[in-house]
């Protein structure tokens, strides 16, 4: 007695929102479900600590510092802070202080730990197998703080990127995706936002473009509560080709 592997191929176009399953067939002994999604866009934008750039254990020594300096819980303090422009969590917890004085203490401390800052799987590959102009930087860290990390994780820098620096509100606004699309030329609705913390797939979503999720940092329900289409392990679950539709890439993602 035998069952068929099956294996699944959803293709979905950013023209089409409709995913189409193609399926096949062929004799084991066991069923086992091979699940891959390809997708169409124009550009891919992406958020950079938690998604090309493991900076964790540095954000976490550096909050934790801040925090027992102000007698806040530095857990919650660090999880807060994520995805986020430092300013702003600055200005909630402490809403009567010097806030650019603050931030400028926790860049500083940011800018100067960098032990641990490493690429996170696939972004090296994936950031290589990319066309300089299909792809840039949008994220919550001043420009400066921003190019230490590239630079410390052995990254390409990308041509243009938008970083606090450069927006008045800081995601979940859309404004950095919204730049960050504009920057490329290309329609947000034609662009792929690589996130993984629930404040950044936020503002993906509100700037108009699909999101893919990144499971680095937030469990599955806040990734998909926060509006994420597609969720993946890491940057070395995805595939980037070029295609002949309307001159777009074709990611191949492998869902598991």
């Amino acid at each position: 007695m035998w069952e068929a592997e099956a294996g699944y191929t959803f293709i979905v176009s950013m023209y089409n929102h409709k995913p189409v399953l193609r399926h096949h067939a062929e004799s084991s002994r066991k069923t086992r479900y091979h699940k891959t999604m390809k997708i169409h866009c124009r550009a891919l934008l992406f958020d950079l600590d938690g998604v090309l750039v493991d900076s964790t254990p540095a954000v976490a020594r550096i909050w934790t510092i801040w925090a027992n300096k102000h007698g806040f819980v530095p857990d919650q303090v660090v999880r807060q802070a994520h995805g986020r422009p430092s300013i702003a969590t600055i200005r909630d917890l402490l809403p009567h202080a010097d806030h650019q004085a603050e931030n400028s203490e926790v860049e500083r401390g940011e800018i100067e730990d960098t032990e641990g800052v490493i690429p996170l799987p696939g972004a090296l590959e994936i950031l290589q197998a990319l066309p300089q102009d299909r792809w840039t930087i949008a994220t919550s860290c001043t420009r400066r703080l921003a190019e230490v990390r590239i630079r410390a994780a052995g990254l390409p820098m990308p041509k243009h990127m938008i970083t606090s620096n450069d927006v008045q509100h800081g995601k979940p606004d859309p404004e950095p995706y919204l730049k960050a699309a504009q920057i490329l030329g290309f329609p947000p609705g034609e662009c792929i936002v690589v996130e993984d913390a629930p404040a950044g797939i936020r503002a993906g979503q509100a700037a108009g473009t699909r999101v893919l999720a990144l499971r680095t940092t937030a469990p599955d329900p806040e990734l998909t509560e926060s509006g994420a289409a597609w969720i993946i392990n890491d940057l070395a679950s995805l595939r980037v080709i070029t295609s002949d539709l309307r001159d777009a890439l074709d990611l191949i993602l492998n869902v598991v």
